[in-house]
């Protein structure tokens, strides 16, 4: 009956024994044979299934939610094992595995001890580590919600909400009132659960999404691939490589089917690099757009975004989570900013004519960086091309040229002011005291009606992140004196009651916690400067060049190798092109195709591990055959996420891209 060309994951006996126990009624129901008429629909198949597979066949009572349920932590099962080797513990240093088949994607379950127990998920994988009894009937697992789910839809026939079945993970950087919430880290709480749902939880729920796990991440959301509490995790289309960070579980528990979607968070590229590492679809939508609200460590750049396998169910997320909440003052700005229509109705484009897209190639030029980079840059140009064959206009500055270099010269010395002097000492000088030496003003109204006077380096690449002084000790601490608990009520309790890995191949999280303490004054005023003047200049380049969106490649580097040494700042490129959506632009990566070989960067022999900075000690070696997701970044101004995916639904639709990890096929007797 299958036509699947992946290979067929099977189980020992005494797995098979747990797991197919309890899914049999499922399996039984959704795959046994019979004569069908032409005109009778397809069955469902579980591996690629959108939302709307999802649900037609609910409604067409082929399938059930606790069926589902049971369907995905099969796959769990089989999966989100340990993928790396740990011969001193997870806190030590750890070795790859090729073909691991496993991905660690996900660090809590939302089961209870005897369901979590019956289907073989140890301890740690437990909704609360406070908590050993969990009997509280105010606080269903996945499997009782399903159950709900089924009850309501056989006493109405009516899905209860957009999102009725749908099985989401979350990244473990959002409060859940039934599972632990800690950022990944392994701190001795006294209550490792929330008091209450992050706001767009408490929405998913109430639109029938079933939360079966939270994910995954960096350690306090940072960009490597590993946390104290839930270890090492892998990517599923090389399990030696990074899935990307820091919200690396959700973007490989979607990429490898273990889940429909799951919400990851950006701030810098944690939404669309592991989408992006994943072959998946991934938002980090307008910064105003999703409440931040039961977020640890929230902040001016943190967005709260869906990464899904299609675009139509990135947007239906998008649908249940956007909007204005009283808890999130920024989101203040989002009123009469959405569409009066739903999301998913732009999902759904088959051509672009009257659409004009620019290429950064300020991000793409090949002549400023190395050998690393090519591919990348190779598959987002074809991109443009096949967004021109769908009717496009594309605005091309040419393979060495730039899209906002000319405009950004014009507006951007006055408007990020001192920011920009402070970059080029020689033409603004200043005496011993830091005052200005000559007038500094004057020449900026020089430069402001001769832009040949401007500095040549002066471009996208280069302006660089301002400074948020204090930002991440105020937020982390907000938080924690908000969520109120006995024990861990601020970052030195952090710091004193939690226990991190001692890897040299990652960076120290613990040090990352001792500096942030160090921090004794919030200043987010060139933060802010900075966020306004790029904004301004940006939409002012972007109507001059009547520009619908641009695009570019979410990342030059392809996945890298687990514990290799970070490739090294080249003209402003590092792992991910995060600038502008740092400055509050929406963006959204789509599958753009797979390299065929990378470069990989290793150490020198002898050589210091730590070399984050530069790339002394390291060299380059390669090409090494390598089949690895690419993906391409669509960018449009703040609330254009409508026109965002009427691009990336049509270009999804024409390419097809999207191809799911062959190592994570369908399990024995999965649909």
């Amino acid at each position: 009956m299958r036509a699947y060309q992946y290979p067929v994951k099977t189980f020992s006996l005494a797995r098979a024994v747990t797991v197919f126990t309890l899914a049999a009624g499922a399996v039984i129901g959704i795959v046994a044979c019979s004569k069908k008429s032409d005109t009778e629909k397809p069955p469902f198949k579980l591996m690629e299934a959108k939302i709307a597979d999802i649900q037609q066949a609910i409604l067409d009572k082929k399938l059930t939610s606790e069926q589902l349920v049971k369907l995905y932590l099969a796959r769990i099962k089989a999966y989100n094992g340990t993928c790396v080797k740990e011969p001193n513990g997870i806190l030590g240093v750890v070795e790859t595995i090729p073909n691991a088949g496993q991905l660690n994607a996900l660090a809590t379950l939302n089961l209870r001890p005897a369901a979590r127990k019956e289907w073989g998920f140890d301890d740690r994988k437990a909704r609360s580590m406070t908590d050993a009894n969990d009997s509280d009937p105010n606080m269903p697992d996945a499997l009782e919600s399903a159950i709900a789910l089924d009850k309501k839809f056989a006493e109405t026939g009516k899905l209860v909400g957009p999102l009725h079945g749908v099985v989401i993970a979350v990244k473990d950087q959002y409060d859940t009132f039934d599972m632990r919430s800690t950022s990944g880290a392994d701190v001795a709480y006294a209550n490792d659960r929330a008091p209450d749902d992050a706001t767009f939880i408490k929405k998913l729920r109430e639109a029938g999404a079933i939360i079966i796990a939270k994910a995954n991440l960096g350690e306090y959301a940072s960009g490597i691939p590993r946390s104290s509490f839930g270890g090492t995790f892998c990517n599923p289309y090389d399990t030696e490589r990074s899935p990307s960070g820091s919200s690396s579980g959700s973007g490989s528990s979607v990429g490898a089917n273990l889940v429909t979607c799951a919400i990851a968070e950006e701030t810098g590229s944690s939404v669309r690099g592991p989408a992006r590492a994943n072959n998946s679809v991934g938002l980090a939508p307008t910064q105003e757009l999703v409440s931040r609200d039961g977020m640890i460590q929230q902040g001016i750049n943190t967005r709260v975004g869906p990464i899904c396998r299609s675009v139509e169910d990135v947007a239906r997320i998008m649908d249940v989570i956007a909007g204005y909440d009283p808890k999130d003052e920024l989101t203040v700005f989002s009123i009469g900013r959405t569409p009066s229509v739903a999301y998913e109705t732009f999902a759904h484009q088959k051509d672009l004519k009257g659409v004009t897209i620019g290429i950064v190639r300020e991000y793409m030029n090949k002549k400023l960086f190395n050998e690393v980079d090519a591919q990348s840059i190779e598959l987002v140009e074809k991109g443009a091309a096949d967004l021109q064959k769908l009717g496009a206009t594309v605005i091309d500055p040419g393979p060495e040229g730039a899209l906002f270099t000319s405009c950004l010269k014009k507006y951007g010395p006055e408007l990020t002011n001192k920011i920009f002097t402070s970059k080029y000492p020689a033409l603004f000088p200043l005496d011993a005291k830091g005052a200005p030496q000559g007038d500094h003003i004057g020449t900026l109204i020089s430069m402001a009606f001769d832009t040949a006077k401007v500095p040549d380096d002066y471009s996208l690449r280069e302006l660089g992140q301002a400074q948020a002084v204090g930002q991440s000790k105020y937020s982390i601490n907000y938080y924690l004196a908000e969520r109120g608990d006995a024990d861990v009520k601020n970052n030195m309790d952090l710091i004193a009651k939690a226990k991190f890995h001692q890897d040299p191949q990652f960076p120290d999280r613990k040090e990352t916690r001792e500096n942030q303490e160090k921090e004794k004054e919030y200043d987010m005023s060139k933060r802010m400067l900075l966020r306004f003047a790029v904004q301004t200049s940006i939409l002012q380049c972007m109507q001059e060049m009547k520009l619908d969106a641009v695009i570019y490649p979410t990342s030059n580097v392809p996945p890298q190798k687990l514990g290799a040494p970070p490739e090294p700042t080249v003209n402003g490129r590092g792992n991910s092109w995060s600038f502008l959506g740092q400055q509050g632009f929406p963006a959204l990566t789509v599958p753009a195709g797979f390299t065929t070989q990378v470069w990989d960067r290793v150490r020198d022999p002898g050589a210091p591990i730590s070399s984050e900075a530069s790339d002394k000690g390291t060299h380059l070696e390669g090409p090494v055959a390598a089949k690895l997701p690419v993906g391409m970044d669509i960018v449009g101004p703040p609330f254009s996420e409508p026109m965002l995916f009427k691009i990336a639904s049509a270009y999804e639709a024409a390419t097809k891209h999207r191809t799911p990890p062959p190592g994570f096929g369908p399990v024995e007797n999965e649909p």
